[in-house]
């Protein structure tokens, strides 16, 4: 195997892997939750509180299928698994457009779409990423998630906007079912690859020379792991939430579509740029409390959603909530690989993507539920900020890596004489 042809499945991989992010559920189903929202409650007389509960299925479905997906990608590799998950997603998206007004049939479509959409997604493909490059893994991880998601965040949402403005709520998730089958399955078929038997090996055994190779349960019992898991997983999955929420919150506000989807862009773009810079900064720095005031910009991102009386006050608010969930997603992956190692990086990482989905179902539905009784998103808002500026303490708490590895780590192996 030559240098050059290893590069080149390298670079191979980080091309599909970041098309796979900007194809995730992220960019195909939440960011453009809000574009759907407002057509399927007038078309069936739903309340909105009604639709959302949709999420909190996906929330459900994925909670229980990211950890097996993950356990499988360990023991048996990725690449068929996203394949059939690309191809399932993509037809279950396509299904909502057969959506005749029974909310049994809409809530069993997101359940398809919850289970199938957790197999190609980002934790999945970020395996595969942490696998191929040990060196700059932290801005290898956060350019493909950061700038998949971000593109997928951007221009989903723009497409979907277009189809439902001139054509429908049912062109719209045609159109991006179409995108996903037709742009995502040929890519992933001809680049997408499993890191060879002899690079994985010494991949995860110098992953275990700095971290001590925790599998999910020694994991679990570090405290590391449950602020890993409430701070940054499950403000991940909020800052997620309110980007899906964006268009219906300043619509309700007057601002018009074209705002909001603008506000969604800002948010997006940001985020990506983000997360490839957290990448980075997390490669060069050797403390992870660099992370705290980039997650904390959350908060006044989100007053200003919900209280900026001007465009200008809401795209100062997308650049805030942009920041911090580029910053949420660039780190999770880094700290998984950093402090528990790449052996059982997906497994792990899938128990994290977990509190992600959870975050990102019960938000929504908190939001809707908010304004159907109140007229307004303000006090779930309020709600939201609260915890994670409760996230943003607690990140504070993070041990240094090479305490961390000295310690919590220490009799993770055998001892030797």
């Amino acid at each position: 195997m030559t240098m050059l042809g290893l590069d080149r499945r390298r670079g191979g991989v980080l091309f599909a892997a970041t098309l796979g992010s900007a194809l995730s559920t992220t960019a195909t189903v939440h960011a453009v939750f809000g574009t759907f929202l407002v057509p399927l409650s007038e078309t069936f007389d739903w309340s909105r509180s009604s639709i959302s509960v949709v999420m909190a299925i996906i929330a459900l479905a994925s909670a229980i299928t990211y950890p097996l997906a993950g356990r499988y990608a360990d023991a048996h590799g990725s690449r068929r698994m996203i394949l059939l998950g690309n191809l399932a997603l993509g037809l279950s998206i396509a299904a909502l457009a057969l959506t005749s007004g029974s909310l049994v049939q809409f809530y069993l479509t997101f359940l398809a779409i919850g289970i199938f959409g957790s197999l190609p997604a980002t934790p999945n493909f970020a395996k595969l990423v942490a696998e191929w490059f040990r060196e700059s893994r932290g801005f290898a991880m956060g350019f493909s998630s950061g700038l998949g998601n971000g593109l997928g965040a951007v221009f989903i949402p723009i497409v979907a906007a277009v189809l439902v403005t001139s054509a429908g709520w049912q062109a719209g998730y045609l159109g991006i079912a179409a995108i996903v089958l037709c742009l995502g399955f040929p890519i992933f078929y001809f680049l997408l690859k499993d890191v060879p038997p002899i690079e994985k090996e010494l991949t995860e055994q110098e992953s275990d020379d700095e971290t001590g190779g925790a599998t999910l349960a020694q994991a679990a019992r570090r405290p590391t792991f449950w602020l890993l898991m409430v701070a940054i997983a499950a403000g991940g999955g909020i800052s997620t939430a309110i980007l899906s929420h964006v268009v219906p919150i300043a619509g309700d506000r007057g601002f018009s579509l074209a705002t909001g989807t603008a506000v969604v862009s800002v948010f997006a773009l940001i985020a990506s740029g983000w997360q490839m810079a957290s990448g980075a900064l997390l490669d060069r720095t050797s403390t992870p409390l660099i992370m705290p005031p980039m997650y904390a910009l959350a908060i006044p991102g989100m007053l200003l959603l919900e209280f900026g009386g001007s465009t200008g006050l809401l795209i100062l608010g997308g650049v805030g909530m942009g920041i911090a969930l580029g910053a949420q997603f660039g780190s999770l992956p880094f700290f998984i690989a950093r402090y528990f190692g790449v052996r059982h990086f997906g497994s792990i990482l899938g128990v994290m993507y977990s509190a992600v989905i959870v975050g990102q179902g019960i938000t929504p539905v908190l939001l809707d539920i908010s304004f159907d009784s109140f007229g307004s998103y303000r006090e779930a808002i309020l709600v939201a900020a609260s915890v994670m500026t409760g996230g943003t303490l607690l990140l504070l708490l993070l041990p240094p890596y090479r305490k961390n590895v000295e310690v919590e780590f220490s009799g993770l192996r055998p001892a030797t004489h």
